[in-house]
């Protein structure tokens, strides 16, 4: 039996590691059950967004800022920790920069977030 794990189905990336009884790809954070065929259609098949604690985020959900933001052309204001986003819109298709949330922010009006900032209320 050999003792490489298999390289990542969606990225195909060789950094896989076992968790349990998955084997997770820290580059894409696909994670997946071994021998098990994967069933689902890359192409066709919504990517899952999480927010910075793991979390899965689907449009609609409420969440808040987890670290103060510079905002750029803000005149010097700031998205301060705990600022609480109502009906975010998320970016499948698109997403700039990482930026995969649409959110109308209290006080700053409509833009883009990364997931990696909001944690899910």
């Amino acid at each position: 039996m050999s003792d490489q794990l298999p390289p990542c189905p969606q990225c195909d990336s060789e950094f896989t590691y076992e968790n349990g009884p998955l084997l997770v790809c820290p580059m894409c954070a696909h994670e997946w059950v071994p021998g098990e065929a994967d069933t689902t259609d890359t192409a066709d098949a919504a990517p899952v967004i999480k927010d910075s604690v793991g979390n899965i985020l689907q449009d609609g959900d409420s969440v808040s800022i987890v670290k103060s933001l510079k905002v750029k052309g803000g005149g010097g204001k700031d998205i301060k920790i705990g600022t609480k986003v109502t009906g975010i819109r998320l970016i499948t298709d698109g997403a700039v920069d990482g930026h995969d949330i649409d959110a109308t922010v209290p006080g700053f009006g409509k833009m883009q977030l990364k997931s990696s900032v909001v944690k899910k209320l």
